[in-house]
């Protein structure tokens, strides 16, 4: 215990992004999208995310996204593909004049998809994430993960909607506890019981308070993801914790939808760098994990076919 006291250390998570800098980045991709009919959105999604990952560092050293247009846009073609197959089977249906039974077969395609679409996802995304040249991995079972999400939808549709906390917990247990950081490995320790309570209180508080409460449930929504994180590698950890407030949520999102609304939409790239360097500023990490003792054990990983289909559906990116 003295031992392990006496390396106790703090980690600082930044960003330092300036919103001229993203417009900047952007604008050329809006551009560049709309005059090639949506083609570069691939590219642009990549100079996006490697702009943003670079931004952001830790200890002072920035993270890295590998990932490219290149690898982006041949999963971009994959996800048409499969949305046209699906597409092509309802309207199939609707021919023989069976349209129920094309719809049914179209969202059962949606729903069986969803689960791989969140497994590829996280594997391309983890795998084309580095820090010092250490790779970010993701390690979780497409099929284990499959049949895990088949069971809690199951679970949710049957209570009418009251285990959806118990799997939003559960898929991030999962999810989060096969990400890798070259040889430690993340470990989420959240509750379904104690994030229905918070999720019912924020919801009943937020009425009686005509929505000013809504802000401090964000908080208490992002103080229990982020507390419940940590870091391991052998016997050590490293601990997160959120100093984010109420108030402040309340100010930043003021803020931000001023900047959107008066610059007629112009002013999102200062919204979003404002927002991120809110969250990485108010992230604290403790522990006695050596960074430098890292050491690289995750594979190169470049299908982004998962990734494509998350954005299609429009999935939110849980870590």
């Amino acid at each position: 215990m003295e031992e392990i006291l006496q390396t106790e250390k703090k980690y600082k998570l930044d960003f330092q992004g300036k919103g001229n800098d993203f417009f900047g980045i952007i604008i050329v991709n809006w551009l560049l999208t709309i005059c090639t009919l949506g083609i570069y959105y691939p590219w642009a999604k990549a100079k996006k995310l490697q702009f943003l990952y670079g931004q952001t560092s830790l200890n002072g050293d920035a993270f890295a996204f590998h990932g490219t247009g290149k690898e982006m846009f041949k999963g971009f073609l994959k996800a048409i593909l499969l949305f046209f197959i699906l597409g092509g089977i309802f309207g199939l249906f609707i021919y023989l004049k069976m349209p129920m039974v094309g719809l049914l077969l179209f969202y059962f395609g949606i729903f069986a998809i969803l689960p791989l679409a969140i497994h590829g996802s996280y594997r391309y995304r983890m795998s084309r994430t580095s820090w010092r040249g250490i790779r970010f991995g993701y390690r979780g079972d497409k099929q284990e993960l499959a049949i895990n999400f088949v069971k809690w939808i199951f679970l949710t549709i049957i209570t009418f909607g009251i285990y959806g906390p118990w799997m939003s917990i559960n898929l991030r247990k999962y999810l989060v506890g096969n990400v890798r950081f070259g040889d430690a490995e993340f470990d989420y320790s959240g509750d379904g019981s104690d994030y229905f309570i918070l999720n019912l209180k924020g919801y009943f508080l937020s009425i009686f308070t005509l929505g000013i409460y809504f802000f401090w449930w964000q908080k208490d929504l992002f103080e229990y993801y982020i507390d419940n994180l940590t870091v391991n590698k052998e016997n050590k950890e490293i601990r997160l914790n959120s100093t984010v407030t109420g108030g402040g949520f309340f100010k930043l999102a003021i803020v931000n939808l001023a900047i959107i609304v008066f610059t007629l939409g112009l002013g999102y790239a200062w919204a979003v760098t404002r927002t991120l360097n809110y969250i990485f500023n108010n992230i604290q990490l403790d522990g006695n994990i050596d960074l430098d003792a890292l050491n690289q054990t995750e594979e190169n990983y470049k299908d982004a076919t998962g990734e494509d289909l998350s954005d299609f559906l429009d999935l939110d990116f849980v870590m």
